[in-house]
């Protein structure tokens, strides 16, 4: 039997015009393996390996890649992996939290939302990002009132240098509020954690789009003998309207074609 794709399952990422793969791969193993949140230790993958997990990714069909300025390499090592597939992935970086010598430090402010853009542009070789998001510190409500980062991204997607953009953030208060402006936010939702389930309410009611973070609950989760905690997860995902993609991060070539197996049947059993 053949291994299942997500190519005829692509779906509409809010209002956005933009089509996405019900799943994306996200890409922080890539680049960073300090200060990450993962059960098990793993080694970032060399340029072959990464090529491979890339062109994999797309042979299952999905087109949806999650990055950010905090994921240590990740930017500047896809840039070369995927040139000459631009038009084959739908890009997410980030602005908001830098990462370096170990630790996170956040910046808000006009200038430095600007120059995270610019800089994710030329470390991926494009001329423009799909999407935007806001990498939040979890103060979600301090940084959409008292900083400029939401109307600089407004006017960065005016200049045509992103096409979309949002807020991954930690608090219901904060998507509801990033979702008001912006097209999108990331929220966490998983068989654990569901506090922020009224964004993606809010969302599926107002054609916003929503990405899934931490959709396994990074490995942690656990449930009773026999049952599949990978399809139990994505199973409460999709049986809601709201929930446009989930973005995990394997380097595992078959822990990959497994999640996108158990969404292929999620999703054509709904």
């Amino acid at each position: 039997m053949s291994q299942p794709t997500l190519h005829d399952l692509h779906r509409s990422l809010g209002s956005t015009g933009l089509l996405v793969s019900p799943l994306g791969l996200g890409t922080v193993k890539l680049g960073r393996d300090q200060g990450v949140k993962y059960p098990n230790g793993f080694q970032i993958p060399d340029d072959d390996e990464a090529r491979m997990l890339l062109k994999l990714t797309r042979d299952l069909g999905i087109n949806l890649i999650d990055t950010a300025p905090a994921y240590g390499r990740s930017e500047e090592r896809l840039g070369p992996l995927l040139r000459g597939q631009r038009q084959d992935w739908v890009i997410v970086s980030k602005v908001g939290e830098e990462f370096a010598d170990g630790q996170s430090r956040h910046d808000f402010t006009a200038a430095h939302t600007r120059l995270s853009v610019e800089r994710s542009l030329q470390r991926l070789e494009t001329d423009f990002l799909d999407l935007v998001l806001v990498h939040s510190d979890g103060n979600d409500l301090a940084i959409l009132n008292d900083c400029e980062v939401y109307e600089t991204l407004a006017a960065l997607k005016a200049e045509g240098k992103i096409r979309g953009f949002g807020f991954s953030g930690k608090t219901v208060e904060g998507g509801l509020k990033a979702l008001e402006q912006g097209d999108c936010a990331m929220v966490t939702y998983n068989l654990n954690e569901q506090t922020e389930k009224p964004v993606i309410d809010y969302a599926a009611a107002h054609g916003k789009a929503i990405l899934v973070k931490k959709a396994l609950a990074s490995g942690h989760v656990c449930l009773s003998p026999g049952v599949d905690p990978v399809r139990a997860s994505f199973e409460l995902l999709f049986e809601h309207p709201g929930v446009a993609s989930a973005i995990v991060g394997t380097i595992n070539p078959l822990h990959l074609a497994h999640n996108v197996a158990t969404v292929a049947q999620v999703l054509r059993s709904n």
